[in-house]
């Protein structure tokens, strides 16, 4: 019996340490990642937001013939080409308003709904659209930053 307990009590003991050392592990591997690739992605952060209004705005105003999906409005078309797309499509609404906001959300949502199975996808996107509705414009500001936040994480080089 006393044994027993022994084994229990060291299988205990050995738990607590390999999940203290894998919180420090996690900890300085985000400090790693986050000093390597900061100013990347602070750079690129304004690209994807961009990029899911330009998306979302264009496919409710058709205002570009070419369908461009997210990636290759990240990767492959320049910053300045981007905004003056984006300027094109919006037609006089500012890229901080309401509209171009929407526009980003649902960009940024379809980006990340792209694998589910059609049918699935597109329940989801409903609910975005309909959350949307409901959201204040501070909390869909705050959950488009979090979105191009972590969407753009898989942009980095």
């Amino acid at each position: 019996m006393l044994q027993k307990n022994i084994v229990a009590i060291l299988c205990f003991v050995l738990f607590i340490n390999e999940n203290v050392l894998a919180n420090e592990m996690s900890d300085e591997h985000k400090k790693w990642l986050k000093d390597k690739f900061s100013a990347q992605h602070d750079k690129l952060i304004p690209i994807v937001a961009v990029a899911d209004m330009l998306f979302a705005c264009n496919q409710e105003r058709k205002t570009d013939n070419a369908k461009h999906q997210i990636k290759t409005l990240i990767t492959q078309i320049t910053r300045n080409e981007l905004a003056k797309k984006l300027d094109n499509c919006l037609q006089g609404d500012l890229p901080n308003s309401d509209v171009a906001l929407n526009y980003g959300l649902i960009g940024c949502f379809h980006e990340q709904l792209k694998e589910l199975p059609e049918a699935d996808r597109k329940v989801k996107e409903k609910l975005v659209r309909q959350a949307i509705a409901r959201l204040s414009k501070s909390e869909r500001q705050k959950s488009f930053t979090q979105c191009v936040t972590d969407q753009a994480i898989g942009y980095l080089k």
